[in-house]
């Protein structure tokens, strides 16, 4: 693990990738605000010819939604510009439980993401319900935890879509997914199986999916246990940045450690064109 000191270190390695992988919840944004750079940081990328893709756990947004909000942010975006980790969930469960009926705690967005991919989604208690699937619910309701917890104490399947434990915001923290799924298993004792980030799964994706070797494949984001994980699994370098949860005694006294460590993604910004 390096700190990388803009002014005095040579980013010839960072200025040599050709995709940057970036979270978004802390890393380049914080909900509705930029974080300062973001905006030069992507388009510098973009005009020597390299790409970015936000790989996101937050998978309260589908990617038209995300879409939505980057254009009110005032960065243009498409399709080709996400992969989250409730697209990673849907690939997951078509190729494991396509023809299962679905019970799903999430957003309404979250669940017509899923059945975008030709999956069979209730939001009610259903016995021919054969999966539970859990996302970062941003309108989760009392109903909604007690209909969960019934459908649990059945034969089912249990996939959630990230472990994060907290979601970054404005004033601080709220509990993201991680922490809905321990609220779950305190009550009734079962533990889902985690699709997001720090999978490789969406690495690999991104990389199949634009032909770049992972040597050309850069991690950008804010959490050690997800995205720097992410990174480490997946063999490729690392930005952590101290705009949202991780902080530099977390890095000197925890045992995953980043290829890099910047202040924000405005340090990065300067880095690539130093």
């Amino acid at each position: 693990m390096g700190y990388l000191d803009c002014f005095h270190v040579d980013a010839a390695l960072l200025k040599s990738k050709k995709l940057f992988l970036f979270d978004m919840d802390g890393t380049i944004n914080q909900e509705d605000v930029l974080i300062p750079g973001a905006k030069e940081l992507l388009e510098e990328i973009q005009s020597v010819g390299s790409r970015f893709v936000f790989i996101t756990n937050n998978s309260s947004k589908s990617v038209r939604d995300y879409i939505e909000k980057m254009r009110r942010l005032g960065i243009s975006t498409n399709t080709d510009h996400f992969f989250t980790a409730g697209q990673a969930t849907a690939l997951y469960l078509r190729e494991y439980h396509v023809d299962a009926l679905i019970y799903c705690m999430g957003t309404h967005s979250f669940r017509e993401e899923l059945r975008s991919y030709g999956l069979r989604i209730t939001e009610v208690p259903n016995a021919g319900a054969k999966v539970v699937v859990v996302g970062f619910d941003t309108e989760l309701t009392s109903e909604k935890i007690r209909n969960t917890c019934e459908m649990l104490t059945e034969d089912v399947a249990y996939i959630a879509t990230n472990p994060d434990l907290a979601c970054p915001v404005s004033f601080g923290f709220i509990p993201d997914c991680g922490a809905i799924c321990r609220m779950i298993a305190c009550a009734v004792g079962k533990e889902p199986i985690f699709i997001g980030k720090p999978s490789r799964i969406m690495v690999d994706a991104v990389a199949e999916k634009f032909q770049i070797p992972l040597a050309d494949i850069v991690v950008v984001g804010d959490r050690l246990y997800t995205d720097i994980a992410t990174g480490l699994n997946a063999g490729v370098d690392t930005v952590c940045v101290l705009t949202g949860e991780a902080t530099l005694d977390d890095i000197r006294d925890g045992d995953i450690r980043p290829t890099f460590t910047l202040n924000s993604v405005n340090d990065l910004y300067r880095a690539l064109t130093v």
